[in-house]
């Protein structure tokens, strides 16, 4: 069970266990109500609800199911270390290839611009647990505090 837990913590210093796409609630809510919609026959009460003067956000309502079809899509069952997450991560890459445990390993890593790419969703929290890494042990990090978001410096 501590394998799978420390498992979780990315390469890149996100713990896994957190993110959205790997629990699934988001993608279970978005598929749930869908599924209501579609058995309310929502579709037909956005359209005319459009057409009203105080209704003008329905108007988009289509946009709106796509994207809960998207959000449906977000999985991923399994960590980076296992597989999951993007194929192509420069990160993961770069570690495998310098045979480290991850990016805390490495003396470069607050200024590292293959982590730029997680900014505009995680701010600097992903900097934060790879200091914090870099002084306890996977097992620690996984059963104490991580950062899932934290606003950036810059």
């Amino acid at each position: 069970m501590t394998e799978e837990i420390e498992d979780l913590v990315a390469y890149c210093g996100l713990y896994c266990g957190d993110c959205h796409g790997h629990t699934g609630m988001i993608a279970d809510l978005a598929r749930d109500l869908r599924k209501e919609l579609r058995q309310t026959r929502y579709d037909l009460f956005a359209k005319e609800m459009a057409r009203s003067p105080y209704g003008k956000g329905y108007e988009h309502y289509d946009e709106c199911y796509a994207v809960l079809g998207q959000m449906v899509k977000f999985r991923c069952k399994s960590g980076c270390r296992k597989g999951g997450g993007n194929p192509g991560c420069k990160i993961r890459q770069c570690v495998q290839k310098k045979e480290m445990d991850g990016c805390w390993e490495c003396t470069e890593f607050e200024t590292c611009t293959k982590l730029d790419f997680i900014k505009p969703v995680h701010g600097d929290a992903h900097i934060r647990n790879l200091k914090r890494l870099k002084k306890q042990s996977k097992k620690d990090f996984s059963n104490g505090k991580h950062e899932w978001y934290t606003k950036s410096k810059d």
